[in-house]
């Protein structure tokens, strides 16, 4: 829709990029806040914030790359080009990179390890909105033709030099679908993130819910590169948002019949 905030000459600010910075501050800026509510020292949060992110986007690019694989084989130069750079990245693969460096930072530095998800999940799906938004004005993550009215329609042709965005093509808007539904687990996780009942309540509710509208999201989407499992069954992001579901419902399970911690409120 709109891919550049501003040009001149050859120097440009990317919409996407700008978006996407702002989601990563704004998130980490509340899950510290959480943290320091739920008894965790302020600082160790910045630091496994700051690690996190890092690691998601390693993550996001590395899923991107397996799942258009057949695209790079051949010519693995381009997994460093401008191209690559520009298309963002896969939120799953994201996910998992920052989850599996927040669990090796948190063990290291003795953090309470459900306790902490808990305060970070909220300020994760809060970023995620904003980066949806980026996506939305980049054209990528673009979704499926589509007759139904909120159908919307891309004429910017950067959105197709960068993401092959079909132009002119009312299509699904699938990235505006993505962020509506990760705002509204964004407000259920903060009002349960003051109730919960046990310790990982809160994660493991965000992940169930992220995974099922994944799941669900993916049968609109129409750009390349999310990977195909089980001979077309399904996509590899489909595959992971079970994994992810599974997962949520096994903390749940597991730790339903615990008691959340009292927090000491943190003024690191």
């Amino acid at each position: 829709m709109f891919p550049r905030l501003f040009q001149i000459g050859n120097f440009y600010l990317p919409t996407y990029g700008v978006l996407v910075a702002t989601g990563v501050l704004l998130g980490l800026w509340i899950s510290v806040r959480n943290s320091e509510n739920q008894g965790i020292n302020g600082d160790d949060a910045w630091n496994l914030g700051i690690f996190m992110v890092l690691a998601g986007i390693i993550g996001a690019k590395i899923l991107y790359v397996i799942n258009d694989w057949s695209s790079y084989a051949h010519n693995w130069r381009d997994i460093f080009s401008l191209s690559t750079l520009q298309a963002g990245g896969v939120f799953s693969g994201g996910l998992i990179g920052a989850l599996v460096v927040g669990a090796w930072y948190m063990r290291s530095h003795h953090m309470p390890p459900l306790r902490t998800v808990d305060a970070f999940a909220p300020g994760l799906a809060f970023g995620h909105v904003l980066g949806r938004f980026g996506c939305f004005s980049a054209g990528c993550c673009y979704g499926k033709p589509t007759n139904h009215f909120w159908g919307v329609k891309f004429s910017n042709p950067l959105a197709a030099m960068v993401s092959g965005t079909p132009l002119g093509v009312r299509i699904e808007p699938t990235q505006l679908i993505e962020a509506a539904a990760e705002f509204f687990n964004f407000v259920l996780l903060m009002w349960l993130l003051k109730r919960k009942k046990f310790d990982g309540q809160v994660f493991a509710t965000f992940i169930i819910l992220y995974g099922v509208e994944r799941f669900f999201i993916e049968f609109l989407r129409d750009d390349p590169g999310r990977g195909e499992v089980f001979g077309g069954l399904m996509t590899g992001t489909q595959l992971i948002s079970i994994c992810l579901v599974i997962g949520g419902g096994l903390i749940w399970y597991l730790r339903s019949g615990t008691t959340a911690a009292v927090p000491a409120k943190s003024s690191a």
